[in-house]
């Protein structure tokens, strides 16, 4: 077992890899001694990624029978892949197998490391997390966490900000339409030629966005009433998502804008296209990526009625996961001061894009 704070992220794909490079680059000021990844396929398409990782300072571990074919790659691993896990304070699952990792690897692992943490769609993982969301969720005793996707926080953040007080919820109902891009720019598979639609296969939530944001709003006793619905489309830029808040209290767009303003994670543009907004990303943001939780478009909003907000918002995709997960590993690693240390992350967000 290590002594000190390490970090170990499995997985190195559209959120592990930036954020093996995000902790390599910042291990001293976020107090981590050190940064070990796991990837599990020798790849010589994926060479170049692993060997910049590694020129950051992040450690490659490999499961043993591959050493050999990692070093004919010319990629040397430092660690076995189980011995790795059992040198890890914090573990964080950047794979879609985080639930099946649960139950073949973690479970073993629970005397020796302090939380495991997995992404997005393992629903069932662990406990409900997004920064800013229900930090006071977190305790020392969560030994599982999962980072809620990135629609997730996205709709999260857009509910909080617009219709959330200090005395409780603003909001008699929500509804939300996630207009999902069909891959990553990095992904070669799974495009699609034209839009499609998803079932609503949950009865009360729609699909699985809504349903998310109610469990993660129920750990800190809020009980939304949310509905969702979404469509994949034929593009690789940015997901957004049309939202349709009905409040309690009437309001204007005035206020409205002033409370986005108000929320640093909410970067606000005047941009209608998600090219633009991707861009800027790429061009501007760490790693290529906007670290907010959400990119409200300005031009897009409007009240209808005296207290029905409506407006459209761009999901900086795996850039709050990206930010949540960190927190987590923070909030692990120094209960105590976690919120100081995550302030020295602010300067990578944005007010405006």
């Amino acid at each position: 077992m290590a002594t000190g704070n390490v970090v170990h992220v499995v997985g190195t794909g559209t959120i592990g890899e930036p954020l093996i490079g995000l902790l390599a680059d910042l291990r001293e000021e976020l107090g981590i001694d050190e940064v070990t990844f796991s990837k599990r396929t020798p790849l010589l398409i994926d060479r170049s990624k692993i060997a910049s990782l590694i020129k950051r300072g992040a450690k490659l571990c490999v499961e043993r029978e591959k050493f050999k074919t990692f070093k004919n790659l010319s990629l040397e691993p430092e660690y076995e892949y189980e011995e790795a896990l059992s040198r890890a304070s914090v573990v964080v699952d950047c794979t879609p197998a985080g639930l099946e990792n649960k139950d073949r690897y973690y479970r073993r692992f629970e005397d020796r490391v302090e939380c495991f943490v997995a992404q997005g769609s393992e629903f069932g993982f662990g406990k409900m997390y997004a920064l800013g969301i229900n930090d006071e969720a977190l305790t020392s005793e969560d030994r599982y966490i999962q980072v809620v996707s990135c629609n997730t926080h996205n709709i999260a953040v857009i509910i909080k900000t617009v219709a959330l007080n200090d005395d409780g919820s603003r909001l008699a109902e929500g509804k939300f339409l996630c207009l999902r891009r069909a891959n990553d720019i990095s992904q070669e598979g799974e495009f699609i030629p034209s839009p499609e639609v998803d079932r609503h296969g949950d009865p009360r939530f729609g699909t699985h966005h809504a349903r998310d944001v109610y469990w993660l709003y129920r750990t800190i006793g809020l009980e939304l009433n949310i509905f969702s619905s979404s469509v994949k489309l034929n593009t690789q830029y940015m997901h957004a998502i049309w939202f349709d808040l009905h409040l309690t209290h009437e309001t204007d767009v005035d206020e409205v804008k002033e409370r986005f303003r108000s929320n640093p994670r909410v970067a606000l543009t005047h941009k209608t296209s998600s090219s633009l907004v991707f861009s800027f990303g790429r061009d501007q943001g760490y790693y290529g990526r906007i670290l907010n939780q959400t990119v409200v478009a300005l031009p897009t909003l409007a009240v209808r009625n005296g207290s029905e907000v409506v407006g459209f918002c761009f999901t900086p995709q795996d850039g709050n996961s990206l930010l949540s997960s960190i927190s987590v590993i923070e909030h692990t690693l120094y209960p105590d001061s976690w919120k100081e240390r995550m302030g020295r992350l602010d300067r990578y967000l944005f007010s405006e894009v």
